[in-house]
């Protein structure tokens, strides 16, 4: 299943782009995704991070379907 991760704000400066694609196994949940994505960029480790599905918050238990667009982002303060 191929997927669209996004990196927005400082994910970006650490991964060093602000896209990518993805093959997944079916049936993978947003967890075990974003952890190997973690495992394969391990400087992101470093940052609280907030993740979401199709522009969706998520948890990490959702189920990850072909097509789906996951963004991975630092935390934000507005003010």
């Amino acid at each position: 299943m191929a997927i669209s991760i996004l990196f927005f704000g400082a994910t970006a400066e650490i991964a060093g782009k602000r896209q990518m694609s993805a093959e997944i196994t079916p049936g993978s949940n947003a967890g075990d995704v974003f952890g190997k994505l973690i495992e394969g960029i391990p400087k992101l480790k470093n940052h609280r991070l907030h993740y979401s599905i199709n522009q969706q918050y998520a948890t990490g238990d959702e189920i990850i379907r072909d097509g789906d667009e996951l963004a991975i982002f630092t935390a934000v303060s507005g003010g």
